[in-house]
Parts: C-alpha cells; structure tokens; sequence
C-alpha cells in the first residue's frame, strides 16, 4: 500500500515539475488509478499528503484541484521561499565542498550559456537550466531538512517561476544573478550570498498580479 501511495506522489509532483498540471487543474483520480494500475485507497492517501503539504486543495464533491494562490497568498508563500532559499546560499557560502563548488560553477555557466546562444529563446529549456542551479545551491547547503522545505515551496510557485521567464529579458537578467550568487558563494561570504539569493527568488506585487492573471 505504501509502495502504491508513492507511486501516484511521485507522479503528482513530475506533473507539478513538468508543468503537466497547472494551477487550478483538475486531479484526475480516475485516470490515475487507471494509469498507475493503484486503488483508491492508496490515491486518497497520496492527496492526503499533499494536501497537508498545500500543493492541492480537496473539496467535497468537487474533488481535487492543484493549489493557485490569491495574491496574498502568492505573496505569502514567495516571502517565506525567499527567506529559505536566501539561508541555503548563506549556508553553502558556510559549508561549501570542492564537489558543490563544481556543481555549482557548472549550473551556473548552463545558464550563461543558453542566454549566450538563444537570449530570450527556449525560456521552458532555461527554466530546467534555472531549477539545477538552484538544487546546487540547496544541496550544497548541507541541510536535508531544509532542502526538502524549499522543494516543497518551489513547488506551489513553479507555474509562476515558469512563466515569468517568457517575459522579454528575464533570462539574461536570471543568468547574471546567478553567477553574482555563486561568486558570493564561493567568496565564502554568507550575509551576501543569502541577500543577493532572497533578491533573486522576489517578484514585485505588479509582476506578481501579472503572472497571476496570464495563469488563471
């Protein structure tokens, strides 16, 4: 049973990642079990979990649905991302191996890469490039507890994340933040790294009602 609950959490979330479910989507209870070849009982008890975790929402007779924020709650969660992910940097800044120092320089130049070859193109394959960078970051961090917060957090923004790199010029400007973060990272400076990242992962309230509205 707990090898079948899972199962359909592994394939909620790749969803989630993917952008296969968007915010506001329908969860398709029926095609799950069909897909999956699982029972109720175990998919009850994978929304269960991520209903506890606020990546979907249940309601009676309505079913489950993908968790899209009001505003304030967008804003909400994006306060306490920012604050999580601020403190990986301040730690990897604290902890930083030779091993995360590599994979680090190597997400980074990933990205300065696809902005050099393609600028504004591909924002869904620069996005991919812009999640490595940022798993780097939390892994070398040095905190399993606190990568799996900022993971389950990404997770109710990443439509949002998404999107905002289909605007004109957010890619270059990601890019360059990047590197700015890793160079404060590798200075072994914790105060600027965790500042510079909380600035990085911030959206402004217009930017955020914008993306709001193009996903809703």
């Amino acid at each position: 049973m707990a090898g079948q609950t899972e199962i359909i959490l592994a394939a909620i979330v790749e969803r989630i990642e993917s952008g296969a479910l968007a915010p506001g989507d329908p969860i398709d209870e029926a095609e799950l079990i069909e897909t999956y070849g699982v029972s109720r009982t175990p998919l009850r008890e994978a929304l269960i979990r991520l209903d506890a975790a606020g990546l979907i929402r249940r309601e009676k007779r309505k079913g489950a649905t993908l968790f899209r924020p009001t505003l304030e709650e967008f804003l909400a969660i994006l306060e306490v991302h920012a604050k999580l992910e601020g403190q990986a940097a301040a730690l990897a800044a604290r902890r930083l191996s030779r091993a995360h120092h590599a994979a680090i320089e190597a997400a980074v130049q990933a990205c300065e890469q696809h902005h050099a070859r393609l600028g504004d193109g591909s924002p869904d394959a620069y996005y991919r490039l812009n999640l490595a960078f940022h798993a780097a970051v939390a892994e070398a961090a040095g905190n399993p507890f606190l990568l799996e917060m900022i993971k389950t957090n990404a997770r109710k923004l990443m439509a949002y994340y998404r999107a905002r790199y289909h605007y004109a010029g957010t890619i270059g400007a990601s890019a360059q933040d990047h590197r700015a973060i890793a160079q404060r990272i590798f200075a072994r400076e914790p105060d600027a790294a965790e500042a510079a990242m909380a600035r990085h992962v911030q959206f402004d309230q217009v930017t955020a009602m914008d993306l709001i509205a193009a996903l809703g």
